[in-house]
């Protein structure tokens, strides 16, 4: 059940706009950090899937990166 619930909030935010709308920021990578996350909790459960979650969006908003570099899911 909350594994459900995060992953409706994930989807509820990235249809509200993402990280363009409410921070003013784009993401570094492809898929971006939300869509990432949402994969991540999908296949290893909430737990392991948002802790890499979180790994993958303390690395993106890099100010230097000047292009979207690819980074699926492992």
């Amino acid at each position: 059940m909350l594994k459900a619930m995060t992953l409706s909030a994930i989807r509820r935010y990235q249809k509200n706009g993402g990280a363009k709308a409410h921070f003013n920021i784009s993401c570094n990578f492809s898929p971006s950090c939300s869509e990432f996350t949402h994969q991540a909790i999908t296949k290893y459960g909430l737990v392991k899937g948002l802790f890499i979650g979180v790994k993958r969006i303390r690395r993106c908003n890099n100010p230097d990166c000047v292009t979207v570099k690819s980074d699926p899911l492992p």
